[in-house]
């Protein structure tokens, strides 16, 4: 699991940027973890991952590459797929991240309209505003960014599942050999292209959904 951040500022950003990730991370790990469990996979909560503590998801070096270049990740959740009931399993397993970031989003979007931001006081509404602002967009764009079918991203089991049997066997086949390396590729493209592949896959619908939710 991985984000990508598409604004400018970034230094005066970063504690907006930590008040907005950690919960981002935590509920898209914790969703992973929560449906292999009710899926029957208890492999994340005995590594102590079926929790919404941030500790037992931030990567140490993950974090600290947010902070250096806008780009980090979190510790992959550990499932087995061997021990889930349902053929759909590993499908709604890998589907639980996205969709958590996604309803984070919803949520505040709606906070943003119900101008939860008066609570805290006049003083605090532009720091409250920022922070629902950034945790808005970063949610968005973990999601979709999750959903990029290649590597070791959720998208890659979401479109294996829905593919026929053979046809997803010889996927895996290929996403396993080259997938991880064409997702490098793409990122390392995004510090040298002037149109980034990663701006249009993920910045695109990141900023159409915000502007939408805004």
């Amino acid at each position: 699991m991985a984000e990508m951040l598409f604004h400018g500022d970034f230094l005066n950003q970063i504690p907006y940027l930590v008040a907005a990730l950690l919960p981002a991370l935590t509920f898209h790990e914790w969703g992973h973890a929560y449906m292999a469990k009710f899926f029957g996979d208890d492999t994340a909560q005995r590594a102590g991952r079926l929790t919404l503590n941030p500790m037992a998801h931030l990567d140490m070096m993950g974090t600290l590459a947010i902070f250096l270049i806008g780009f980090g990740w979190a510790k992959p959740v550990p499932i087995n797929p061997t021990r889930m009931k349902g053929r759909w399993a590993e499908f709604w397993v890998a589907s639980a991240g996205p969709l958590m970031n996604l309803a984070l989003a919803l949520l505040f979007s709606l906070l943003f309209h119900l101008h939860a931001y008066v609570w805290f006081g006049a003083a605090n509404a532009e720091i409250v505003i920022q922070v629902i602002q950034i945790s808005l967009f970063l949610n968005l764009a973990l999601c979709f960014f999750n959903l990029i079918p290649i590597g070791p991203l959720d998208g890659r089991t979401i479109f294996a599942k829905l593919l026929p049997l053979r046809q997803s066997m010889s996927f895996e086949l290929w996403n396993a050999r080259y997938g991880s390396m064409l997702l490098l590729a793409i990122i390392v493209s995004e510090f040298i292209l002037p149109i980034g592949i990663l701006r249009f896959l993920v910045g695109t619908p990141t900023m159409f959904l915000a502007k939408l939710l805004m």
